[in-house]
This record gives C-alpha cells, sequence and structure tokens, in this order.
C-alpha cells in the first residue's frame, strides 16, 4: 500500500497530483494556455496518477486534447453548417437532414456519449420508417463530417472521429428514355412550366431542384444561355441552349421581374409538380418513369452525339467520373450499334487485305 505522506510539489508548470479530502482516488492539475485543466485521475496509485498527469500535460501540448468536453452533437452539426456557408455549398440539404431526422435523436447529446450502439439504434430507427439503406448513409455520412470537423479543429472539440459500417446499398437506377418516348411526354404538356422544364432536363440534365430555384435574372434570351447558381455540386455553371429550349425559356420570362421564377404556375412558383408529372407519364404510357432519369437520358444522349465527356460533364455538373460513368448508361440498341461498327470494320480489314494479296497487273508494253 503506498504511503499518503504529502510528496513534494514538482517543478513549476509540470502540474500536480494530489489525493482530496474524503476521496480515494488521487486528481491531478495543471495550466495549459492559460485554462487550468483539473479531473480525477480515477486510481488510487499515486504512481498511476502522475503517468496520466505527464500524458494529459503532452496531450495539451501537441493539440490533441479535447478543449471541451461538453461539447454537444448540436456544437458539431452547426460547424459542419458553418463549413457549408464558407465553402459556397447548397446548405439547404444539410440543415433538412439535421432539423428532420438527425435532431430528435441525437440534438442536445454530449459528443462523447455517440458511439456504435447509439448509431445502430438510428438506423433500427430510421428502417422502421422505411428509410432506405442509401438513405440513411447519407445522412450519417453528414454525421460523421460534423464530428471529423470537431476533431480536426484547433483546439480539439472531440477526442475521436466518428465511424460507422455504411449500409449495403441497391445498384443505381437504370432509367432513361429514348427520343419517341421524350416526344410522346412532350405531347402531353399542356403547362408550359412543364414542357421547359422536360426540355432542359433532357437535354442537358439539369437537376429537379435546380430548375425550381431558376431565377428570371439566371436566364439570358439574347445571348441564348442560362447559368445556374444553386447547383448541387455548389459550383455555378453556364450553358449554351438549344432553339427549343431558348425559345420556352423565352415564353416563361416574358413579363416577370429579374428576380422572379423561371418556372411557375399562375403567378406562383413552382414548388412540386409530381401530380403533373404522373400525370404526363401514365399519358405518354411511361408509367414509373422519375424526372430524375431525364438527367440519365442528357448524359447518354451528349455521349452518343460525340460530345468530349470533359465538355458533358461541364453542362450535367458531374464533378467525379465514377458518377459520371454510372449515368451514361448502356441499352441494347448501343450493343447493336457497337456490333455493326465491329463487323464493318472487319470487313474493311478484310477489303483492305485482298487488295493488298491481288497482283498488279503489268503495264502494255508498246511495241
Amino acid at each position: 500500500m503506498e504511503s499518503t505522506q504529502a510528496k513534494p510539489r514538482g517543478k513549476r508548470g509540470q502540474g500536480t497530483v494530489y489525493l482530496p479530502k474524503n476521496s480515494r482516488n488521487y486528481w491531478y492539475k495543471f495550466s495549459s494556455n492559460g485554462r487550468v485543466v483539473q479531473k480525477s485521475a480515477e486510481t488510487e496509485s499515486r504512481r498511476e496518477a502522475l503517468n496520466k498527469l505527464k500524458a494529459e500535460i503532452l496531450r495539451h501540448a501537441n493539440g490533441d486534447a479535447v478543449a471541451d468536453d461538453r461539447v454537444t452533437v448540436d456544437n458539431l452539426y452547426e460547424t459542419l453548417l458553418s463549413d457549408y456557408r464558407i465553402n459556397g455549398k447548397a446548405i439547404e440539404w444539410a440543415e433538412r437532414v439535421w432539423n428532420i431526422h438527425l435532431k430528435q435523436f441525437f440534438g442536445g447529446l454530449q459528443a462523447k456519449s455517440v458511439g456504435t450502439d447509439m448509431l445502430s439504434r438510428y438506423i433500427e430507427t430510421r428502417r422502421s420508417e422505411k428509410a432506405a439503406n442509401g438513405t440513411i448513409n447519407r445522412e450519417l455520412s453528414l454525421l460523421q463530417r460534423a464530428f471529423m470537423l470537431g476533431y480536426e479543429a484547433q483546439p480539439r472539440k472531440v477526442a475521436r472521429p466518428l465511424r460507422f459500417h455504411r449500409l449495403a446499398e441497391s445498384k443505381p437506377r437504370q432509367g432513361f428514355i429514348e427520343q419517341k418516348q421524350y416526344d410522346a411526354l412532350a405531347a402531353n404538356c399542356s403547362d408550359l412550366y412543364m414542357r421547359a422544364m422536360l426540355c432542359l432536363a433532357y437535354s442537358f440534365g439539369f437537376r429537379k431542384a435546380e430548375l425550381l430555384t431558376l431565377r428570371v435574372s439566371d436566364v439570358d434570351v439574347m445571348t441564348g444561355t442560362m447559368q445556374l447558381r444553386d447547383s448541387k455540386n455548389g459550383e455555378p455553371r453556364k450553358v449554351a441552349l438549344t432553339q427549343d429550349a431558348k425559345n420556352l425559356l423565352a415564353a416563361c420570362v416574358t413579363g416577370k421581374n429579374p428576380e422572379d421564377a423561371v418556372f411557375t404556375r399562375g403567378k406562383k412558383a413552382v414548388s412540386d409538380f409530381r401530380g403533373t408529372w404522373d400525370k404526363i407519364t401514365l399519358a405518354a404510357g411511361c408509367q414509373g418513369l422519375l424526372f430524375h432519369d431525364l438527367r440519365r437520358s442528357a448524359v447518354r444522349n451528349m455521349v452518343r452525339a460525340g460530345i468530349p465527356e470533359v465538355v458533358c460533364m461541364k453542362v450535367s455538373g458531374h464533378k467525379t467520373r465514377n458518377v459520371f460513368d454510372r449515368y451514361n448508361i448502356t441499352s441494347e440498341r448501343d450493343l447493336a450499334e457497337a456490333a455493326r461498327k465491329i463487323e464493318l470494320s472487319y470487313r474493311q480489314a478484310k477489303i483492305t487485305e485482298s487488295a493488298e494479296d491481288t497482283p498488279k497487273a503489268e503495264p502494255a508494253t508498246i511495241q
């Protein structure tokens, strides 16, 4: 048993360990950056308490220590939203995920209390709400990013990053339409806004959210261009319009102010068109087609047209090649066309080979 006799104080700045009255465990105390750190060493051994003291001093000196272990998940998520604002990222989705799903489960909790057990309970809760694995993965990725920003902060807000095992996701949807189906959809669009959105989505692969936030000032009918300022990847992009898109947009913006929405139903900005979309897909014989399938169709059509892929990615707003390749869907017609081109190349090679093997006639000699 170790003696409880008072020990000589250490050198100034090296901290101290002590045994409080009516306590079995030693405590340690030191100063770091003008702040006093005082905690229980959770041990009855003075030697072990000294070792913990030294380790804590070293962690603070290296910037690895947590400044305040009372940091909440709310604090970390606000850091994430701040990062979105600083880097010009679209913040609406991250705010919506927090307010609708994450906040009711993690809001008010201290960050240090969040671990794998709590993440598993969240996954079970969201699955009971019929959320898809991909949706749950995206939600927890936001939480994971918030913890990582807290871990990388100086001084640190959390002692460790947050880890979770990603759930298996279903294969990406393969939906797309051909020109004949597009023509049928266009023929059944009685609303101008729906006809214009259909054209832009099928021609350029614009996302629904990008179109719904489009303002009149973003469209330049004179030069035949438009600019998307509120894009998913956070980067604005400008495109030259086809004649059909130019005519439709000109009709949509006529008589409106610069800050008015381009797509309106009467005088009200369009925010949800699912009912209209269901009606025209049913009338065109394309039941089950998603508006997002037009984006896949646009990527595929641009590649078919021989547009360089780097240009296709700039138009559609894809930042990573793997996602772009996933959207560039191959159909049976593409495979048949590839076989036709291969067979044609074989025939051309045989014709060339036959021509090279045929002996050339000797020129006639004039007597």
